[in-house]
């Protein structure tokens, strides 16, 4: 979709300016800045006008770069991928929506005879009466408000293996999620003049500067679980067309190389190593070839836990290890990625000081708690403190990508269409005849931004979204 220049949008001022807020419905926001109020019956363009004179300047001064090069320009990128939609086997889910549906049958069977009784597995209460008073299970040390056992799935996952009962009441309520969400819902969604989904892509709603979707979320359709897969694989392009993918690989520690100007870090990656193998050999003083999978995967957590600010304990709950242990392995990892603590404690201080963090194309986010005298407010904030400029970071790269991209295909007058975008991911419907676009769309990726470290992306080709990987 083409949008000519001069445009404005005071809804993405707004996002940009308040990333925290969340929702930014009109009358939300013309009260937060004015203390008016904006009734239902009221003509909105004059608040529109107003709300702009209010953020106009703010927005130039503050979010300049971000609000101009970014969010303008990509709304009408969103608005062909919304407009393009996906095509959909419906027969596909209809089968697997009848295999569910007896599967859950017989799961409802399974579970009432292990509990001895029947009762409505979709009710906390009598759920949490069967697993606490008639089994005895241990109970949470935490009740609901409502003086309730607590039956949440973390609850429910600790106490797998205690008993069969919570594990089978597990795989039900996965098995009717999906079902109820995704399954038996995409179909109700396909447009009868189009007959393709049309998901809606929110691009005021992240405060990190993410993208969502809705009507289905098609982001949060697990890719590791098989369930995930197997609805992926009702997802088709045209007949004579394939599915392409072009997915950034490891982006977001590529960012904290760049951001931190660690040294070893940057020298992994451009080396080509196994960041996670790296790390497990650095960390544990061993030769990279001998590092066994266990040891990698600590590593692994490790490397991610520090982007999203992982506390000693947080690792310990993930790997099932002491509190102890964690912190020993986090404290060798700083020792030799001292340039990620340097890093680190920069954003705190900043934090603390300015209240706000910017990404790379300064992107902000407020952290109002940072100093905050409540010690779980002020961890909280100081995560997203640490995480906000390398999430944010990686949102924006992915975001002029697809401007960069976009552009590309309607330059070359090509009939590829940008589809779908999945966190670090983009899909494309491809002709037959045009895929070697390609090579055309993973250059543009990885040279979209240079850093001190490359960005890699990785290009694969399928007839289902589920063969994409």
């Amino acid at each position: 979709m083409e949008l000519a220049p001069p445009y404005d949008d005071p809804l993405l001022m707004a996002y940009l300016l308040f990333p925290n807020r969340g929702k930014y419905e009109l009358p939300d926001v013309i009260f937060e800045l004015t203390g008016l109020t904006v009734t239902e019956d009221e003509e909105r363009t004059p608040w529109i006008e107003r709300l702009f004179r209010e953020l106009s300047a703010r927005t130039a001064q503050e979010v300049s770069k971000p609000y101009t090069e970014i969010e303008l320009p990509l709304s009408p990128v969103l608005a062909g991928m919304e407009l393009a939609g996906l095509r959909i086997d419906v027969g596909v889910l209809e089968r697997m929506s009848r295999d569910m549906g007896a599967q859950l049958e017989d799961l409802t069977r399974r579970i009432c005879e292990v509990a001895d009784c029947d009762f409505n597995i979709n009710s906390p209460r009598q759920l949490g009466e069967i697993l606490f008073d008639k089994l005895n299970l241990p109970r949470p040390r935490k009740l609901r408000k409502s003086g309730q056992y607590s039956t949440a799935v973390e609850i429910l996952e600790e106490l797998a293996g205690e008993h069969e009962l919570p594990r089978l009441v597990l795989e039900y309520r996965q098995l009717s999620k999906f079902k109820s969400t995704y399954i038996d819902v995409i179909p109700k969604l396909i447009d009868p003049n189009t007959q393709r989904l049309h998901t809606s892509f929110h691009q005021a709603a992240a405060s990190t500067g993410r993208l969502s979707s809705s009507n289905p979320n098609l982001q949060n359709i697990p890719v590791r679980a098989d369930l995930g897969r197997k609805i992926r694989g009702a997802f088709i392009p045209e007949e004579g067309w394939w599915f392409v993918s072009a997915d950034y690989s490891q982006v977001e520690l590529r960012i904290l190389a760049h951001l931190s100007g660690d040294e070893r870090l940057a020298a992994a990656f451009s080396a080509g190593e196994d960041i996670h193998r790296r790390t497990a050999a650095a960390v544990l003083g061993l030769p990279i070839d001998a590092v066994t999978p266990p040891q990698r995967e600590r590593a692994k957590a490790v490397n991610f836990g520090i982007v999203y600010g992982q506390t000693p304990f947080g690792l310990a709950q993930q790997l099932g290890i002491s509190p102890e242990e964690a912190a020993d392995f986090i404290a060798k990892y700083f020792q030799q990625y001292q340039g990620v603590e340097r890093y680190i404690e920069d954003c705190l201080s900043l934090a603390r000081d300015l209240g706000v963090t910017r990404t790379l194309f300064g992107r902000i986010r407020q952290h109002p708690e940072i100093n905050s005298r409540n010690g779980m407010r002020r961890s909280m904030a100081e995560r997203t403190a640490i995480n906000s400029p390398i999430q944010g970071t990686a949102a924006d790269i992915i975001k002029l990508a697809m401007i960069r991209i976009a552009e590309e295909l309607r330059c070359q007058k090509l009939r590829t269409r940008m589809v779908l975008q999945v966190h670090d991911e983009l899909i494309f419907e491809v002709p037959e005849e045009e895929l070697h676009i390609g090579e055309t769309i993973r250059d543009l990726m990885q040279n979209v931004v240079q850093l001190n470290v490359s960005l890699t992306v990785d290009v694969k080709k399928g007839k289902t979204w589920e063969e994409l990987g």
